[in-house]
């Protein structure tokens, strides 16, 4: 037997759904200013939609100079988050 949504429930959906993919584009939006301040680019970085409800961020792939210096940016600004505490 399969279950069919009411509309309130489909309504419900289609918001989370909408939240979701609104989450996704924010955190696109934010990640690539804080990209930019370190002069790094993510050209594949993009909103892949919704998933399980939730904003799902598609990092894309890079080489290896840019995931280290990546990882170095992420390194310094969690050494100053600490630093702050």
């Amino acid at each position: 037997m399969v279950y069919e949504m009411t509309h309130a429930e489909r309504i419900r959906y289609r918001q989370r759904q909408d939240a979701a993919y609104q989450a996704g584009d924010e955190a696109v939006t934010n990640l690539q200013a804080a990209l930019a301040l370190a002069g790094l680019t993510l050209p594949s970085l993009s909103n892949d939609g919704p998933v399980a409800g939730h904003g799902f961020v598609r990092l894309g792939g890079c080489n290896a100079a840019f995931a280290n210096r990546l990882a170095e940016v992420i390194a310094a600004g969690a050494d100053a988050l600490q630093r702050q505490r």
